[in-house]
């Protein structure tokens, strides 16, 4: 599950605060604030034939966040766009392409916390790369439960999608050295929450299951996934649910930008026999498809 560099995405142009700069001159301050204490927000944007899947979701999510955050420079989704649609023109591209938008607190007059250091306006960042999705969405993926648990709003909101991910990386980590794809994270109480990059899914007697989001990101393909099944007339319950549930599912599979509808094959070293006579992964997975011209924001280009 390894990225790799695509030699497409050396020579791309990437838009920091006020325009466009080559891969290598594209840098940010080390006053910057997502260097100083990774306070940043950030959103996660795919390109298909020519459009941007759910962008003004993203965009809704991206000014939530830094209003929470109490960002006193927020672009206006006008601005936000230009630079999204300027930056894929000057890279002539059109799909298979994913963005990570992030937009920092900016850049302090001398190092610390205090945002009143943050003097010089926000930093927008439109960093768009040729790239497939990242999970096999065929034969699926194997993970495990990392020992670290998701934030709890109690703690640091995993409503807010910011850059500070030392909490995900940490359970990345546990995935790897167990030589899995992916980390399951518990909340407090031990139910499960989320991956360590995804929202979870699970089917049991033709019923879909999600956990409640109150110790996961409210995840934009998760909440499209939500309103298909209610479409589609497939029941769908969002509740706390266990691991025991999860190892007894008849389906179970992660959701996200990157990787869109990804079976989970194996848990915890418990194969996930694929018990559902009705085969509501697959349903979905074409429901999903069918929604991503309705729901992409036409290139002007």
């Amino acid at each position: 599950m390894l990225q790799k560099l695509n030699p497409k995405n050396k020579d791309i142009q990437v838009y920091v605060k006020d325009g466009l700069y080559p891969r290598g001159d594209a840098k940010v301050s080390v006053f910057d604030s997502s260097v100083q204490g990774g306070d940043a927000v950030w959103e996660g944007l795919r390109v298909y034939q020519g459009g941007i899947f759910c962008l003004d979701r993203h965009l809704d999510r991206l000014h939530t966040s830094a209003k929470t955050l109490a960002f006193v420079d927020i672009p206006s989704k006008a601005v936000i766009k230009k630079a999204i649609f300027d930056t894929l023109e000057a890279n002539g591209m059109k799909d298979d392409v994913h963005i990570r938008l992030t937009l920092t607190r900016g850049e302090k007059i001398t190092s610390g916390m205090d945002p009143r250091l943050n003097q010089y306006g926000s930093c927008l960042i439109v960093l768009a790369e040729w790239k497939p999705l990242v999970y096999d969405n065929k034969n699926g993926i194997k993970i495990i439960t990392a020992h670290i648990q998701r934030n709890s709003p109690r703690h640091l909101d995993s409503k807010i999608h910011h850059a500070n991910l030392l909490n995900n990386i940490l359970a990345k980590i546990q995935a790897n050295v167990a030589g899995a794809d992916a980390a399951l994270m518990l909340d407090a109480y031990g139910f499960v929450a989320e991956l360590n990059g995804t929202n979870i899914f699970m089917v049991k007697n033709g019923c879909l299951y999600t956990p409640h989001a109150d110790a996961c990101l409210h995840g934009i393909t998760r909440g499209l996934i939500i309103e298909i099944a209610h479409e589609a007339g497939i029941p769908i319950v969002e509740k706390n649910l266990s691991l025991t549930e999860f190892y007894g599912a008849d389906e179970v599979f992660c959701t996200g930008t990157m990787g869109e509808l990804t079976p989970i094959v194996v848990i915890d070293g418990r194969v996930i026999e694929n018990k559902s006579d009705n085969q509501i992964l697959e349903k979905l997975k074409r429901l999903f498809e069918a929604k991503i011209p309705v729901y992409s924001e036409k290139l002007p280009f």
